[in-house]
């Protein structure tokens, strides 16, 4: 793979979601990275527009003005990679747009960092073909902690052993999608083993609808959880004759996940593709 041509200067980072829980970690760990400069922050909340996002999220002036101009920002940070190197877009916003900023970034020439979740599978699909055909890398990345790559590892491996399953994601009650991402890819790799799982015992009667979870073709439940208090957990549950092994995965912070968002920042532009995943990078 060949070395990045402008390792030397910093990374141009667009954030879009500037303002929302995620996006103001973003903003904060980049402006405190050496190797990146924040070019733009997108944010569609009323009222803030042309305001400075650093003295938004009480960080000092940053001389970042919040926008809601998705392509205008993707545009300047086209610009901008032209003395800085490829730009790169970090989104955390919502479900009913990741899609078509994904693909906007792309055909700006912008590499993707898309932490959103509510992709389908015929969505990646599509912009996998199209990040291939223009030759530009980008991730998908359902959760950026490491330890939740760590128990996705884990929950496979024990896969193997385990015939009968269920998965539970708790967050906090202003996440728009459910299951989380992160959920549909810890089954996914579960799955790949290609076996059924939680083989029926008995005819089940659900006298509330739903109270069962949603289950998967491949006999996986998923069980979704949202109350305020909560940021994001995840717990993988194996049962067998006599015994229960439970892998449990708990978010305090959001600070957790900048690690992760940095690396991916870091590496998207040696991509020649997307990739799904944080494992995938790791």
């Amino acid at each position: 793979m060949a070395p990045d041509s402008a390792a030397s200067t910093p990374i141009p980072v667009v954030v879009a979601g500037a303002l929302g829980r995620m996006g103001a970690e973003v903003v904060k760990a980049v402006g405190a990275a050496a190797d990146c400069t924040l070019v733009a922050a997108i944010d569609t909340t009323p009222g803030k527009e042309g305001a400075d996002v650093g003295l938004e999220l009480g960080l000092g002036e940053l001389e970042v003005a919040i926008t809601a101009d998705f392509e205008g920002a993707l545009c300047q940070a086209s610009q901008a990679a032209r003395q800085g190197g490829a730009a790169v877009l970090v989104d955390f916003t919502h479900p009913s747009v990741v899609y078509e900023h994904t693909r906007a970034a792309i055909a700006y020439g912008v590499h993707p960092v898309i932490g959103t979740t509510g992709l389908s599978p015929a969505q990646l699909a599509d912009l996998a073909a199209f990040a291939d055909k223009a030759s530009v890398g980008g991730a998908v990345i359902p959760n950026f902690s490491v330890g939740m790559v760590l128990l996705q590892q884990a929950a496979a491996a024990a896969a193997r052993f385990y015939d009968c399953a269920e998965l539970t994601e708790l967050h906090h009650n202003r996440k728009a999608d459910a299951p989380s991402g992160t959920c549909i890819k810890t089954a996914e790799l579960m799955e790949e083993l290609g076996k059924a799982f939680n083989p029926q015992q008995v005819e089940e009667h659900e006298t509330l609808a739903g109270c069962r979870g949603g289950q998967r073709e491949s006999g996986l439940r998923l069980h979704s959880i949202r109350l305020p208090g909560l940021v994001a957990h995840q717990e993988v549950m194996f049962g067998a004759p006599g015994e229960t092994y439970t892998l449990r995965h708990d978010t305090i912070d959001r600070s957790a996940y900048m690690p992760g968002v940095l690396l991916t920042v870091r590496k998207v532009r040696q991509l020649g593709g997307l990739v799904y995943g944080l494992e995938r990078l790791l």
